[in-house]
């Protein structure tokens, strides 16, 4: 009798914590936005991103709630020697925070960890060829999203990134983009969607447009976005971000079908900020 009411006991905790908990987590989430952003934070932020102040009015307290929140969830940690600084930390927050303001995101809850190098990393990826060999590069990478809870970022491309907005690159856009991608426990190159309408245009769009780009890939064609998007779906979506971001203007000219569905998704308009 005692070990049934245990074990009734321990149902009803389980049931009431999967009930609590993410009123618990909204009630937390809350009470860190609305707490009064850190002046530095405010001052680093506008020094460093251009696109803060072209931001409407009402984006930029809310792009501060995101921020304050993934900075008190996310653990940060230095590899290689280096040490984790606020302002590290201020400049991965924002970046990738940018993408969650359309409130599709929630804050990217995969992840747990974001290592941080201090330049271009190496690793040693394995490739399976056949049952009997197995093929080992080694690979100079700037970053990279692991499946579900890390994900690996150059400081030193970090710091470029942000003295080169226009440029179409940004591996902080690139690997949050991919977080994006798995968020529905899949990486193909198509985040969570509002609908099934919306997800029957993302097809169409997309498949055409990575098509065009691997063709123009392959034929030696000048493109607006990396090339490096032609090698499969998932890194063209995290291209596309990148040059949706940093080159509005040559992307709605020649992509205008593709930026205008990166908008409707992003529930954001970077030709406003140029």
């Amino acid at each position: 009798m005692l070990e049934a009411i245990i074990v009734l006991l321990i149902i009803i905790g389980i049931c009431a914590w999967v009930l609590l908990s993410p009123l618990l987590t909204k009630w937390r989430r809350n009470r860190i936005r609305n707490k009064p952003f850190p002046g530095r934070w405010q001052t680093f932020i506008e020094q460093n991103f251009l696109f803060y102040h072209r931001l409407p009015q009402s984006l930029q307290p809310k792009l501060q709630g995101y921020i304050a929140v993934f900075l008190a969830e996310k653990q940060f940690i230095g590899c290689g020697g280096l040490q984790i600084t606020e302002e590290i930390k201020l400049a991965i927050a924002a970046q990738a925070c940018l993408l969650l303001l359309n409130d599709s995101g929630d804050y990217y809850p995969n992840l747990v960890s974001i290592l941080v190098y201090p330049s271009a990393y190496r690793v040693k990826p394995t490739k399976r060829i056949s049952d009997y060999v197995v093929e080992e590069r080694d690979e100079v990478r700037l970053g990279e999203s692991w499946t579900r809870d890390q994900l690996v970022l150059s400081w030193e491309q970090i710091e470029y990134d942000m003295q080169n907005w226009q440029d179409g690159h940004n591996v902080v856009l690139h690997e949050f983009a991919h977080q994006l991608d798995q968020g529905d426990g899949m990486i193909n190159g198509v985040p969570k969607l509002e609908s099934k309408t919306d997800y029957l245009t993302w097809a169409q769009v997309f498949t055409q447009e990575y098509q065009q780009l691997q063709s123009d890939a392959q034929r030696g064609r000048k493109t607006v976005m990396n090339k490096y998007g032609a090698t499969e779906p998932a890194e063209f979506f995290a291209v596309a971000t990148e040059t949706f971001f940093e080159k509005p203007t040559q992307m709605v000219r020649k992509h205008t079908v593709l930026y205008r569905q990166l908008k409707h998704y992003y529930k954001l308009d970077p030709l406003e900020w140029t």
